[in-house]
């Protein structure tokens, strides 16, 4: 899978370490939700099944 500099720099901080490679791909390939931002990055959002998302917006 290919990655942006800015994906990767994020993928490092303490905040996003419990994101698994294979919740990425799967919210890749069946996103709920789809937004494109105002600089151009795009967001999706899925629902993976057994992780709780208490208190959590993704």
């Amino acid at each position: 899978m290919k990655y942006t500099q800015y994906f990767l720099y994020t993928r490092q901080r303490p905040d996003r370490a419990y994101i698994k490679d294979e919740w990425i791909g799967f919210t890749i390939k069946n996103p709920v939700q789809t937004q494109i931002q105002s600089d151009g990055r795009i967001r999706k959002w899925a629902k993976i099944k057994g992780v709780s998302y208490e208190n959590k917006i993704f």
